[in-house]
């Protein structure tokens, strides 16, 4: 069990870094000298440390959705390899829980904004699942893909990190399951181009409509659900595209945290060299990721 601590402190303590490599990196291309490295840590500390307004119309779902969103993020990240080829909970056919559980906490989110009775926050939700209903079947084909390539039902065979290093045609394959699933990155984790996470114009929004109502810890909790989210999408990237095969355990875990840093900076070039799509856009360019994922199933059969 001692070689699962890096991963539980990784998951734990490691995920709010990201945002502040996403913002620095956005204030370097602007000019700006921005945020601190650290803000993402600070903004938690405070919030954890102030009280929580609740409406009157509100029921225990509303402040069961923050405490459900987290607990699922951080064991779909207990399913996942990242530093080593061993994961804290792993079994076969766990690809299908890790898809279930973020369904799951998404199920429990939506609740709670509702549960409000803001026309605002059920706008929100309408949104969040309307297009959750074209990310996961991208998902699923990506994982389909990696589990036909692998010939297993394991997560930790199908991000293993042999894949990457694969030639012929598994190697196109993994490329266009890499590309698929970081546009996949982008639109589950609100984005740009796909939602703007910094936007407080209720119209344009989509996820971040739906905690309008949360504040002080249970606003805490749904930040640090969504910085392990965005952990978890970079992680797996990373596993696909990075070959970790060092016999140092300490090698593996410090190139593994270097190339998701990597991620995050190209999540802030990419934020700051697009603009946030039109609303009715948004749905063509999430279908072109499952055209991708699609396109690579058909020639796993074919083939």
């Amino acid at each position: 069990m001692i070689h699962f601590v890096p991963h539980v402190l990784m998951v734990i303590a490691f995920p709010p870094l990201l945002q502040g490599m996403i913002n620095r990196t956005k204030a370097f291309f602007g000019g700006r000298q921005g945020p601190p490295l650290f803000q993402a840590y600070y903004d938690l500390w405070r919030l954890l440390h102030k009280g929580s307004v609740v409406s009157t119309t509100t029921t225990c779902l509303f402040r069961f959705g923050p405490v459900a969103s987290l607990v699922t993020t951080v064991f779909a990240a207990m399913l996942i390899p990242m530093g080593q080829p061993v994961t804290p909970i792993s079994f076969t056919g766990d690809l299908l829980l890790f898809a279930y559980v973020l369904a799951l906490g998404r199920f429990f989110l939506v609740l709670s904004a509702l549960d409000t009775g803001s026309s605002f926050e059920g706008m929100g939700a309408a949104r969040e699942v309307s297009f959750a209903c074209l990310a996961e079947p991208t998902m699923f084909f990506c994982l389909l893909i990696l589990a036909k390539v692998s010939g297993s039902l394991r997560m930790v065979e199908l991000f293993g990190g042999s894949l990457s290093a694969e030639s012929g045609g598994a190697g196109v394959l993994v490329l266009l399951v890499i590309a698929s699933w970081f546009l996949l990155m982008l639109a589950e984790n609100c984005r740009i181009p796909f939602d703007d996470p910094n936007t407080h114009l209720e119209l344009t929004m989509i996820h971040e409509v739906i905690i309008l109502d949360h504040s002080g810890p249970m606003l805490a909790l749904l930040q640090l659900a969504a910085a392990i989210k965005q952990f978890v999408f970079a992680a797996l990237v990373v596993r696909l595209a990075v070959p970790l095969n060092f016999s140092s355990a300490w090698a593996n875990w410090l190139i593994f945290t270097a190339a998701v840093l990597g991620v995050a900076v190209l999540l802030g070039v990419v934020e700051s060299a697009m603009a946030r799509l039109r609303m009715t856009i948004v749905p063509h360019v999430l279908t072109a990721a499952g055209v991708i994922a699609g396109f690579g199933f058909v020639l796993l059969v074919v083939f």
